[in-house]
């Protein structure tokens, strides 16, 4: 009987010290560091040229020249620009070519409409640029450069067929840094001035597409 009340004692001991027993056991789960997993990613290095701090931009392109009524020849020439601001830039060019004959001149069996020297078509022009859609230009996974789509419209003057011919620019183009002060250009633009050649003024179209090289000092 007394081994019994004894174990009955214990029990109800035990039962009374439960809820504490549980509370120690949880606080002390709580209390003990978890553990993070951080995650091993790995980090692309990519090297992104910037623009060098000059602001001053000169270089050479080579292409070629649509001239109305002349067919299509080679250009080459050069251009130096201002960076007024990382968006907008004033530039001068300076291009050349030679032009062919035109449809009547070979129709006509030897009649000429220019001289050898009165072919040669020379521009000078200035122009302003704004940088319309600057970003970067991946090539592979791991190197990516600095680049600006642009838009220019200026002004100029034309050399060609004996008479200075004033003459408006427009024009747009593409620009990649290669490194911090050398960049490749693509570029299209189209002269337009006035000319009755033929009879009959009117207005010219003389689309041009070169590429080029140019340095920042």
């Amino acid at each position: 009987m007394a081994r019994w009340l004894r174990f009955f004692l214990l029990t109800r001991s035990g039962l009374r010290l439960l809820p504490l027993a549980l509370i120690m056991l949880t606080t002390q789960a709580w209390a003990q560091p978890r553990q993070v997993i951080e995650p091993q990613l790995d980090r692309r290095q990519i090297d992104i040229p910037k623009i060098d701090t000059e602001n001053f931009e000169a270089g050479a392109f080579f292409g070629v020249m649509s001239v109305e009524d002349f067919g299509t020849q080679s250009i080459f020439g050069g251009r130096i620009a201002y960076h007024l601001t990382p968006k907008i830039f004033a530039e001068a060019t300076y291009g050349r070519t030679d032009v062919g004959e035109t449809s009547y001149e070979k129709l006509s069996g030897g009649a000429k409409l220019l001289t050898d020297g009165e072919r040669r078509f020379t521009y000078y022009s200035a122009a302003f640029g704004y940088n319309l859609l600057p970003g970067v230009t991946y090539l592979g996974d791991d190197l990516g450069f600095t680049s600006d789509f642009y838009v220019l419209a200026g002004i100029g003057s034309t050399q060609f067929a004996g008479n200075q011919h004033f003459t408006f620019n427009l024009g747009t183009g593409y620009r990649l840094l290669a490194t911090d002060w050398l960049a490749v250009h693509l570029d299209m633009r189209d002269h337009l001035f006035k000319m009755d050649l033929l009879g009959e003024e009117k207005t010219t179209h003389n689309i041009e597409i070169s590429a080029g090289l140019s340095v920042f000092f």
